[in-house]
């Protein structure tokens, strides 16, 4: 597969790395996985067809009583395509019967020698019989030349108007081209360079590789692909070109069926010099998410499994879980003494259900507990992060907006809006957020941390008295006239006076502060990871909107990959918080692809890309300091 340079990338013309190629096992389907490769010119007809599902072996001929104007069509198409230089007069050389109703449709073709495997040009033969290889591996790393292309003769049929021939090929290798984009020269919002100091660079990688389980059992999803490009082993054969080709450090994988992880996908993974780690969903599920990190540039501190599944709890009965992962860098001994910070590095696939944001909000605030617990240093601080995975939730949506800025008001919100993937509100009936969303004995508290991790013991809490609580009566905020009370004449006129030293006496009884420390707005959820994405969900040249997946033909993004950041200043006034490096520096990125784009190499998957989903690719840098 032709990618440009990027990390990982070797010195060879194509931008691979010098490894052995990996051979699918696709099996004896040289003609129709050359099909896949090689679409006919005569395909784009087919679409203009009224039937919505084209199968077998079709040819294009008038919708009439008889037959033999069907072969009539067919032996004209034949002599057009035959001509060297198309002649007006040839092609207007018989007058089509008008008939009613549409001109043209798709109509089962007789077989024959000569027609069958229509879909495969006589190139695609030639290629065939010269490539000794595999197609599916060649398609990766050997372009098809492109043909010289004469000046397309215009067809007129009658009804479908200037109709341009369809070109020879879908060049993948060109529609799918991928920029890196660098950052590691860009000043940030401090006006300093990424590369300022000494800095522990590496690569992650977040992928949903779709579970060949979950593709069989929607397999109406994937109408548009070719039986052969869905196929396991090609499928494996692709991805590990692209895992080998990127190169990452770390690999965040989601929908990895479990018996070709233990089968395939660790050994494999494991020859390239990873460490594995994997958990698969509750339940019955056959899938789940692992985590790869390559033991030459980490170490491995604790590893955490996540479940979301709570019995008897009915907004956690839902399979999904997450993975994290605390990894300590390892410096090169030719720095000297120097010291990186640990990683945090989580991994979670979300429900999917759309109208089920309650349950999205209770599974993200079980996986944000759990990494707040392992990120968090005896300070109190905590440790940079990196958040990945499926959430499927879109862009500004509540709960991206809730993990980007750390708070999100959900109390009487409709619990479809969550995600943001489509839109209820023509619904009669709505569920709608209640608070508190989780009960308390779930053991999270509404900032999202376990009950242990933010209450000291109960031997270490502050006795205070009955009459020292008392006195909160009169603090400021009890104090303060609110502004839609109504004013009644001795009930609400009145405004409470503080006794006097009631200040000296709160600092008597072994506080500090006077003023009490009260709850936050009632349906308020909060945490404080202080997180960001890596990219900004809309292509820089264009304008246009990232895509990550294509489910039913519509372009959309639900995969992420957040980092630790330190928030600043906005001074645009917009309501969105910006962001500059602190211990962990975005260096780079792959650029995603637009829902044009997509739409122009058939969608997910297609025979380069072998998952309904995109990769995600980031570089980072982290700050090597001296003990």
């Amino acid at each position: 597969m032709m990618y440009p340079a990027g990390p990982g990338s070797g010195d060879s013309p194509e931008g691979f790395p010098e490894q052995p190629r990996l051979q699918p096992q696709i099996g004896n389907c040289t003609a129709q996985t050359l099909d896949a490769f090689f679409p006919c010119r005569k395909n784009a007809l087919l679409a203009k067809s009224s039937s919505s599902q084209v199968e077998g072996d079709f040819a294009m001929a008038p919708r009439g009583p008889d037959q033999e104007e069907c072969e009539g069509l067919l032996q004209q198409w034949q002599e057009v395509e035959n001509l060297e230089e198309p002649c007006p007069e040839v092609l207007g050389e018989e007058a089509l019967p008008e008939v009613e109703g549409p001109m043209w449709a798709a109509v089962p073709m007789q077989s024959g020698p000569q027609y069958a495997d229509c879909a495969v040009l006589s190139m695609g033969a030639l290629a065939a019989e010269q490539w000794e290889e595999d197609p599916a591996v060649v398609a990766w790393s050997i372009a098809p030349e492109p043909m010289p292309q004469e000046e397309a003769p215009i067809w007129p049929f009658e009804g479908l108007g200037q109709l341009q021939p369809p070109p020879m090929e879908i060049p993948y290798h060109e529609i799918l081209w991928r920029e890196w984009e660098d950052f590691s020269t860009q000043p940030d919002a401090q006006g300093l360079e990424a590369g300022d100091g000494p800095q522990f660079q590496f690569t992650l990688m977040s992928y949903n590789i779709l579970a060949q389980d979950l593709m069989q059992q929607s397999s109406e999803l994937y109408l548009h692909c070719h039986p052969d490009i869905l196929n396991w082993n090609y499928r494996f054969a692709n991805l590990m070109q692209e895992f080998q080709h990127w190169d990452p450090d770390i690999l965040c994988l989601q929908e990895v069926q479990e018996d070709h992880y233990w089968e395939q996908l660790e050994p494999s993974l494991r020859m390239m010099g990873f460490t594995c780690f994997y958990k698969r969903r509750t339940g019955c599920k056959t899938d789940g998410c692992a985590v790869c990190y390559k033991p030459t540039r980490f170490r491995l501190l604790c590893a955490s499994p996540v479940e979301y599944f709570r019995p008897g709890l009915e907004l956690l009965n839902r399979d999904n879980v997450g993975l994290v992962l605390l990894l300590q860098p390892l410096v090169p001994e030719g720095l000297g003494q120097v010291s990186v910070a640990p990683l945090c590095v989580a991994n979670t696939h979300v429900l999917y259900n759309p109208r089920r944001g309650d349950v999205k909000l209770a599974q993200m605030a079980i996986l944000l507990a759990e990494v707040d617990k392992v990120a968090r240093l005896s300070d109190g601080s905590h440790c940079p992060i990196i958040l990945c995975g499926d959430l499927n939730s879109v862009p500004d949506s509540p709960l991206y907006n809730f993990i980007r800025d750390g708070e999100l008001q959900y109390h009487g919100m409709p619990a479809w809006k969550v995600s943001g993937q489509e839109d209820f509100s023509h619904q009669l009936y709505q569920r709608k957020l209640q608070a508190p969303l989780w009960p308390s004995s779930l053991g999270i508290t509404d900032c999202c941390q376990y009950v242990t991790s933010c209450h000291p013991k109960r031997s270490e809490r502050r006795k205070y008295s009955r009459d020292f609580l008392l006195r909160f009566h009169f603090c400021n905020i009890a104090c303060q006239r609110p502004a839609g009370l109504v004013l009644m004449e001795g009930v609400t006129d009145a405004k409470p006076e503080r006794p006097a030293g009631w200040a000296e006496s709160l600092l008597e009884e072994g506080t500090s502060e006077p003023e009490p420390v009260f709850p936050r707005t009632i349906g308020t959820i909060q945490h404080c990871l202080h997180l960001t994405s890596a990219y900004t969900h809309f292509l820089p040249q264009h304008g246009l909107p990232e895509v990550t997946t294509m489910p039913l033909g519509l372009g959309t993004t639900v995969d992420y990959i957040f980092f630790s950041a330190d928030s600043c200043e906005n001074g645009n006034g917009t309501d969105h918080r910006l962001y500059q490096d602190g211990t962990l520096k975005l260096l780079g990125r792959l650029s995603l692809l637009s829902e044009e784009i997509l739409w122009a190499a058939n969608g997910l998957p297609n025979p380069f890309c072998s998952s309904d989903h995109l990769c995600l690719l980031a570089s980072f840098g982290m700050e090597v300091t001296a003990p």
